[in-house]
């Protein structure tokens, strides 16, 4: 009876492993026909662990669940990271309050989600957010009411992702027909924006053979004209895909070998050439791209922009200048200016000028360009406000620091906040730090999660739980 005993756990224990393969593979086998997994063998980088998991499917079914939200009825958009233009600058004509009570702007709605960092994206009064399911270890593609954070649907794939310093952390990227989201596992899904239905989705770790940055990864996709912009920096670069069909229509080669980063690509036009930048690499063999927007080809490299963690993505201060930052465990390098030439239709790139990490640079945040001058919280936690020269023309002090979180600029304003939740107004001008308000919103830690301003409403984040702020001005 001993010996019976005994045994009864490790049966119960082979049954249930039983039943999760059999409802994996059956929900595997729901969309897609059966298909061997990639077999390159490639451990994810920084993170062992994971490469001693089971390998998962080349193509991994979802299922699509609906609920009673009902979207808001409420104009504006912010349709990707760093809004509309990519630059964290709201453009809507939407008067915002210049002060708040003591107890900060009204709680317009408070939803849970899966530990991590990953921003909203909002069109035609629905919220989007990447979020990971913890309890049923799937990636989860969230449609919510932007009146009163009530889901819509659900877009859902099964994929384990243990806790890596949080899970979830891109931005979907939104039209009015399509939505491109990328998991923290490299994996990225195309539904229709409005009813979440499937459209395709490619694993970038299994078809490309990316490796996943350390922490997962941050990179949010672009959709430019009709095409999702993606970098696997595998064994392509980067490659262009038809929203509508999912038919790849260019790739760019990777003959460097330059790996994925946490930064994201950003559009820039010079001298009639559209092209895509990427930071791709690390500080062994990184590099800063420029790739042709009509085919794919590289029209400029950078290689002398090498640091151990790519996280802000670059900023386009001038049609023939961009900024690039950096700040984790780097003294030498924080910021560069490059400026683009033209001779014989080649396109040069030179640095205007280079400074460390204590005149100005970024850990996570992409830094704003706005009326001339450049935002961003220094690796010292200080707001710093510098020319397009690279001086400094004013700090916030070390009086009032605001850790690694997210900033935004509307209606003239801008908003800051730190890692425990703290939100500050700041006017945002040459003249130096002018603080108008400041808050206590978050009851949390790590709100680094980008944020969203849409009709007045403002949406941040901390590590498990999403809030959308009042901040019209009454």
């Amino acid at each position: 009876m001993k010996l019976i005993a005994r045994a009864i756990p490790v049966i119960i224990a082979a049954v249930g492993v039983g039943a999760m393969y059999v409802w994996l593979s059956g929900s595997v086998a729901e969309h897609f026909e059966p298909r061997l997994p990639g077999r390159d063998g490639r451990p994810t980088a920084g993170h062992p662990t994971d490469a001693n998991q089971p390998e998962e499917p080349t193509k991994i079914a979802g299922r699509l669940l609906k609920s009673d939200g009902i979207p808001a009825d409420l104009p504006g958009a912010w349709p990707r990271f760093r809004g509309a233009d990519l630059d964290a600058i709201s453009k809507e004509d939407v008067k915002l309050a210049r002060t708040w009570p003591e107890q900060g702007p009204d709680v317009l709605w408070s939803i849970p989600v899966g530990e991590g960092y990953a921003g909203a994206a909002v069109l035609a009064g629905r919220v989007y957010i990447v979020d990971y399911d913890q309890e049923k270890d799937a990636d989860a593609i969230r449609c919510l009411s932007l009146a009163d954070g009530k889901e819509i649907w659900r877009y859902s794939y099964p994929i384990k992702i243990k806790r890596w310093h949080g899970m979830s952390r891109g931005v979907p990227a939104v039209t009015d027909k399509h939505l491109v989201a990328m998991g923290p596992k490299c994996h990225v899904t195309c539904v229709d924006s409005m009813t979440g239905e499937f459209r395709w989705m490619f694993n970038l770790v299994k078809e490309f053979k990316t490796i996943i940055p350390e922490w997962y990864t941050a990179q949010s996709p672009l959709i430019d004209d009709g095409k999702a912009i993606i970098a696997p920096a595998g064994d392509v670069l980067m490659i262009a895909v038809d929203c509508e069909s999912g038919r790849i229509l260019w790739k760019t080669p990777n003959p460097d070998g330059w790996v994925m980063t946490h930064s994201s690509i950003v559009p820039m036009d010079f001298n009639g050439k559209r092209f895509y930048v990427y930071c791709a690499g690390d500080q062994v063999k990184g590099a800063v791209v420029g790739v042709s927007a009509e085919d794919g080809t590289v029209l400029w490299q950078y290689d002398q922009w090498k640091v151990r963690f790519n996280v802000p993505t670059p900023v386009v201060v001038a049609p023939d200048r961009i900024l690039l930052t950096a700040g984790y465990s780097q003294t030498e390098k924080g910021c560069t200016m490059l400026r683009f030439t033209e001779n014989d239709g080649k396109i040069a790139v030179e640095s205007e000028f280079l400074h460390s990490t204590d005149v100005f640079g970024s850990i996570q945040q992409t830094p704003i360009f706005y009326n001339g001058y450049i935002y961003g919280v220094r690796p010292d936690e200080q707001l710093v406000c510098l020319d397009q020269g690279g001086n400094v023309v004013w700090t916030s002090s070390s009086a009032n620091k605001f850790g690694f979180g997210p900033y935004t600029i509307a209606d003239g304003l801008m908003y800051v906040m730190n890692s425990s939740g703290r939100l500050t107004l700041v006017r945002p001008d040459a003249s130096g730090y002018v603080q108008l308000a400041q808050a206590d919103v978050i009851d949390g830690h790590e709100t680094w999660g980008p944020m969203a301003v849409v009709s007045g409403r403002l949406i941040v984040r901390d590590l498990r739980r999403m809030m959308c702020l009042d901040v019209s001005q009454h």
